[in-house]
């Protein structure tokens, strides 16, 4: 029994002097096939070696005439030109022939969501009857906020306005997406009507 102790404690000895040089080690081996995953060949983002971008593009290009998901194209200038062209032909996608009728009509929910949104970015100027009277004007943060029943004003001249402002209103494209602009203005256009009773 001793002579084991002593067998084991050597043993013991030998492994842990051998285990503790101070000598570099080095792999000896690579378990996975590719020897990339222990040494990374490094790439340029985008340089004319990399194996994606051969051609040495800064980045690759989308398809010609693809639309990003999410998003709908608007042919309209931001000018003076595009606001008038927007007034004149632009019309609503969301407007439905009804089944036995010939007149295009917004749906109801489409009314409601439109009145929701009009409630949280517009009637803070503009007020809840489209009057121009918003708490910031009766406060005198902003002044020469127009009534909707004083402009002459369509479908497209609303949303093209919404889309990029027009005089001191800013555009709001980055806070409502193109279909909730096509239901903030039936509801604009459905208070227009109500103030011109």
């Amino acid at each position: 029994m001793k002579s084991f102790i002593k067998i084991t404690s050597i043993f013991v000895l030998i492994v842990a002097l051998v285990s503790c040089n101070s000598e570099q080690r080095n792999r000896k081996v690579q378990y996975m096939g590719d020897t990339d995953m222990y040494d990374a060949i490094p790439y340029e983002a985008y340089s004319a070696d990399h194996p994606v971008f051969k051609n040495g593009m800064s980045a690759q290009a989308p398809v010609e005439g693809t639309i990003a998901r999410g998003k709908v194209p608007y042919d309209y200038m931001d000018n003076e030109a595009g606001y008038q062209k927007a007034k004149d032909s632009l019309i609503s996608p969301l407007k439905v022939k009804a089944p036995l009728d010939s007149i295009y009509r917004v749906s109801k929910a489409n009314l409601a969501q439109g009145k929701h949104l009009y409630d949280i970015y517009c009637a803070t100027c503009h007020g809840l009857q489209g009057d121009g009277q918003g708490d910031l004007v009766k406060n005198e943060k902003f002044l020469g906020v127009p009534n909707y029943k004083d402009r002459v004003i369509t479908e497209g001249s609303i949303y093209h306005v919404i889309m990029y402002g027009r005089n001191l209103m800013g555009s709001h494209a980055s806070q409502l997406n193109a279909k909730e602009r096509w239901q903030v203005t039936h509801y604009v256009e459905q208070l227009r009507k109500d103030l011109l009773k």
